[in-house]
């Protein structure tokens, strides 16, 4: 007998059923475990499920999509005899638009603009050189230094450069350096700025001269004030404007920098700026825009434009454009001119504005004085645009290695504004286009019409004969309807005023025969009144 008052056959017996209560938890353990184990499978195969409906099973191959944009270009190239039977242009154009936003992440609105401003060809090496950054460039501070000194300094700090190119004399293009280039002592005392290479191109068109008064839009952040002070020599009168406050803390520290002395910041809505202030020898205006030529420096802008962005930077340039035409002096002995300039492709940002200020404003296109550069487009689509804009000037990266960059310079011819007249109001977009056309930009053709229109005012003199006749027919009816004693006298003395005429020419018998039943019926007439 064991401790407890228990035998061993009694301690067995609870023993066993310890095990078997053991045993029958753990396969109860088990059976949940299992339980779950399918659930949780069964949850991991309804995601997959899920992700396989909503989300492809493997990213796109690159490559593959690479080699079939090549694919499609040589077939489009040579589409008569490379295209399979059953397809056609438009299917592969579908197709190589599709693998290029997939390829280069751009959206399909701003895709099918590009395709439309240039070829097939040309447009894969526009996409492939947004991809790589433009070159650093420098603009040297002739007014306080030489180029020759600064890249010797440049050189001896450890800085690779070369001269930017022939059509620049101040520009210097950096490769690479061993110290930041935007904190070197020369840097900090004002002898260079950075700035892109196609921003130096509108100073360069506007030409300014000096003792000149100068007004600059849209200046932030203040590299071409200050490139303007520096062909000025200082001299002169420069306005610098910006609407935004903000960006003209960056201009007023770059201005202090260099040393520019001449120039008067202002902030205010340039589409105000003829009240403001007026009478300037030069404008220049680097109009906002949708930044698809810096696509480089910003990729954004890649996915976040549609039309509507468009749009509304192309209104707001024309708003602008006339503003800066209207702020310019047409009696400058020196001046009268007006560069338009954005860092856009798009053609409703630059041919169309252009073409609208020329009908708008009394201006003419002038050549931008650049040797180098695309020609402007003169039609684009079911658009035809002025003939002259074939001298405003396009930069691409993939031809010039610079920003894509558009420049139109103006001569103002006037000062008055031209008032639309009804004749020439255009309801469509050909027929304002032939209006345009057909009128030629010199003083002498917009002095004509105001010619022509005065002369009108002898044309009644030769249509009062004919009246004669019809008042005579309607004297006689109205003497049947009303029988006034007046009108009677007033025919007598028609009658008289017409037989002086008859005496003194001695006419013939023919001429005096339809005049006597006419003067009998008079009298018949007078006779029964």
């Amino acid at each position: 007998v064991l401790r407890g008052g228990l035998s061993e056959d009694d301690s067995e017996e609870e023993e066993e059923e310890e095990e078997e209560e053991e045993a029958a938890a753990e396969e109860a353990s088990r059976q949940k475990m299992g339980q779950k184990e399918e659930e949780s499978t069964d949850l991991v195969l309804a995601v997959d499920d899920s992700l396989m409906v909503f989300l492809p099973a493997e990213p796109p191959d690159l490559h593959i999509i690479h080699q079939r944009i090549k694919g499609n270009m040589e077939v489009l190239q040579d589409f008569v005899v490379k295209r399979e039977e059953g397809r056609t242009r438009q299917e592969y154009l579908a197709l190589l638009r599709r693998d290029m936003a997939a390829y280069y992440s751009y959206s399909d609105f701003l895709l099918m603009k590009l395709m439309d401003i240039f070829p097939l060809p040309e447009l894969i090496n526009f996409l492939e050189a947004n991809e790589v950054p433009r070159p650093v460039t420098i603009r040297t501070n002739t007014l306080k230094t030489r180029r020759r000194d600064l890249a010797q300094a440049l050189i001896n700090r450890g800085v690779n450069l070369d001269p930017l190119g022939k059509w620049s004399k101040t520009g210097l293009v950096i490769y690479d350096s061993s110290v930041p280039i935007g904190a070197t002592p020369e840097y900090l005392a004002g002898h260079y700025m950075l700035q892109g290479a196609s921003s130096l191109l509108p100073v360069m068109a506007l030409a300014p001269q000096e003792n000149e008064r100068i007004l600059d839009m849209c200046c932030a952040p203040g590299g071409k004030t200050s490139y303007i002070a520096q062909l000025m020599k200082n001299t002169g009168m420069i306005l610098a404007n910006d609407s935004n406050a903000e960006r003209l803390r960056s201009v007023v520290g770059n201005l202090h920098r260099l040393g520019v002395t001449n120039a008067v910041v202002s902030n205010c809505d340039g589409r105000q700026f003829p009240k403001v202030l007026g009478g300037f020898d030069r404008v220049l205006l680097d109009a906002p825009c949708s930044g698809t030529g810096v696509i480089s420096k910003d990729p954004a802008v890649k996915t976040n434009k549609d039309e509507k962005d468009i749009l509304r930077c192309a209104h707001l340039q024309k708003e602008l454009i006339l503003s800066a035409i209207d702020s310019v002096n047409a009696a400058s002995e020196t001046g009268g001119y007006i560069v338009y300039c954005t860092c856009s492709i798009m053609v409703e940002e630059n041919e169309w504005v252009v073409d609208y200020a020329l009908k708008k404003r009394n201006v003419r296109l002038v050549a931008t004085g650049l040797d180098f550069g695309k020609e402007g487009f003169t039609r684009f689509k079911d658009r035809r645009f002025h003939p002259s804009l074939k001298s405003t000037r396009r930069f691409y990266p993939h031809t010039h290695n610079m920003d894509g960059f558009f420049i139109a310079k103006f001569k103002k011819f006037s000062n008055a504004i031209p008032q639309a007249q009804k004749g020439n109001l255009a309801a469509s977009p050909a027929e304002s286009m032939q209006v345009l056309l057909t009128a030629p930009f010199s003083l002498v053709s917009d002095e004509e019409p105001a010619v022509k229109a005065a002369t009108p005012s002898a044309v009644p003199d030769t249509i009062r004969e004919p009246q004669t006749k019809k008042r005579k027919l309607e004297g006689s009816k109205v003497d049947k309807e009303q029988k006034p004693p007046q009108p009677a006298l007033k025919k007598r003395r028609s009658l008289q005023a017409q037989r002086r005429p008859l005496k003194a020419g001695r006419p013939s018998p023919k001429m005096m025969r339809p005049q006597v039943p006419t003067r009998k019926k008079h009298r018949v007439k007078l006779n029964g009144q």
